[in-house]
């Protein structure tokens, strides 16, 4: 991880504040079975610089105030975003990378929402990777290789 000097601890506030803004100005969109959070193109972040993982799971931590399950969701919800980012740090190809949120939050999130509401397992798991993989892998991927290269997008 590099050095943590204040321009990498504004650089994860920075972040950290977007992803929170995009969660909760669509609440619609980032709360419940079916979940399109806008926000989680952010976790692609990670893939490119460690620092990121901190940046997403914080914006996560604080975005799940505005949940509906609250103080649940802001540590199983946290939780299931660190699981996701951290390992992208690892991976060498972005849309395996892209992928992981999928994995993770389709569990994590899925399990919880059955347990919590009595919603289908499987359903659950499903519809929140459908989410995550509309918006990480489809939407996300190509974002960001076109921020990253085209745009000198310098996210390092």
């Amino acid at each position: 991880m590099k050095k943590i000097n204040g321009r990498t601890i504004a650089k994860i506030g920075i972040v950290a504040a977007i992803y929170v803004i995009l969660t909760v100005a669509f609440p619609l969109l980032s709360y419940g079975q079916v979940q399109f959070r806008i926000s989680e193109v952010l976790t692609l972040l990670a893939f490119f610089n460690p620092i990121y993982v901190w940046a997403v799971t914080i914006g996560t931590f604080f975005a799940n105030i505005a949940s509906t399950l609250g103080p649940v969701d802001m540590v199983v919800g946290t939780l299931a975003t660190f699981l996701a980012v951290y390992p992208m740090t690892k991976v060498k190809n972005i849309w395996v990378a892209s992928l992981l949120p999928a994995l993770s939050n389709g569990i994590i999130i899925g399990l919880q929402l059955n347990i919590l509401f009595g919603l289908p397992l499987l359903p659950s798991m499903l519809y929140v990777a459908i989410g995550e993989i509309t918006v990480v892998t489809i939407i996300g991927v190509p974002l960001m290789k076109v921020l990253n290269k085209k745009l000198n997008f310098n996210i390092t």
